[in-house]
């Protein structure tokens, strides 16, 4: 069964180097963070081992988000060996989550 990965200042650039990547920034009192917490799970599932599917909580990862730059949560960044290739801020569906990792692969 897939898992996202939380991501830390130490694993960060190590995980997103390699292949797709989707990160998404949030934070545990964030409402729409909520909403798409089940979504980012059955991503990580149907993405195993073709994406990596990563979390990062803001509040606890204030660097990362300071360092991409991340204003508002939640915001999904879309990564190919650590190039940032998109971003979508705000709550999305997860079909448009699925097409942009498609389209990336």
């Amino acid at each position: 069964m897939g898992k996202y990965i939380e991501l830390t200042q130490e694993n960060f650039d190590n995980t997103v180097s390699n292949g797709i990547s989707l990160v998404d920034f949030w934070a545990p009192w964030c409402g729409p963070c909520r909403m798409l917490a089940p979504v980012i799970e059955e991503l990580a599932e149907e993405f195993e081992g073709k994406a990596n599917i990563c979390k990062v909580n803001t509040d606890e990862q204030q660097d990362l988000a300071v360092k991409y730059g991340i204003r508002s949560i939640p915001t999904i960044i879309f990564m190919k060996d650590g190039e940032i290739l998109d971003q979508v801020v705000g709550a999305s569906s997860k079909q448009a989550l699925v097409e942009k990792l498609n389209s990336l692969s």
